[in-house]
């Protein structure tokens, strides 16, 4: 029996040394260039990933703004008591609803998950705003308008130059001279409430 372990141990052994040797011969077959490919080869897709999720958390920012904007003028067409206030958010409503739906198209065809919610920042902010009413209210939703905005408008403008997928480069372009009139309209609305 003893006979028959050692065997087998150096039947083992033999082995896993040949294996060793045949592995340590192909790496030293592989030539520098072919390491170089690689390695560069890689280096492109890590690249190419980069710029995909660039792009990708461009469109969930601004799913995420747009679903805010909605939500939060069709709170204000209810609770704000200040007619330039309620027609401004019925314009949110409009034209941020009709953004979404053109953002959802997009992700859509380009495999884009977009979330289906809000995240916690603007949650929190809903949350304030229910709390008010009133004047109170209007001043608060207007000045979360202007934040927005000017917060949309930037990211906007730098999708509109840095985004490497043509449609949601030309989404941002035409989605940023929309946003930069609604600021307007909101600085204004701003300062006639004071």
């Amino acid at each position: 029996m003893k006979k028959i372990f050692y065997l087998l141990a150096i039947s083992g052994s033999a082995f896993v040394l040949q294996s060793c040797g045949n592995s340590a011969k192909r790496a030293t077959d592989i030539s520098d260039t072919s390491i170089v490919a690689n390695d560069s080869t890689f280096s492109t897709d890590t690249a190419s990933r980069t710029l995909v999720d660039r792009d990708t958390s461009f469109a969930n920012k601004a799913a995420v703004g747009g679903m805010a904007e909605v939500a939060f003028g069709k709170m204000a067409m209810e609770k704000a008591t200040n007619s330039m206030v309620k027609d401004f958010a019925a314009m949110m409503v409009k034209d941020h609803g009709k953004a979404n739906e053109e953002l959802k198209a997009i992700a859509a065809s380009k495999n884009i998950a977009l979330p289906v919610g809000l995240d916690g920042e603007h949650a929190r902010k809903q949350q304030e705003l229910e709390a008010k009413s009133g004047k109170a209210f209007d001043k608060a939703y207007v000045t979360d308008m202007v934040e927005g905005h000017e917060k949309t408008l930037a990211l906007m403008e730098d999708a509109s130059q840095n985004c490497k997928d043509a449609e949601l480069k030309a989404f941002a372009a035409s989605t940023s001279s929309v946003v930069k009139h609604h600021l307007e309209m909101i600085r204004k609305i701003q300062s006639d409430l004071k």
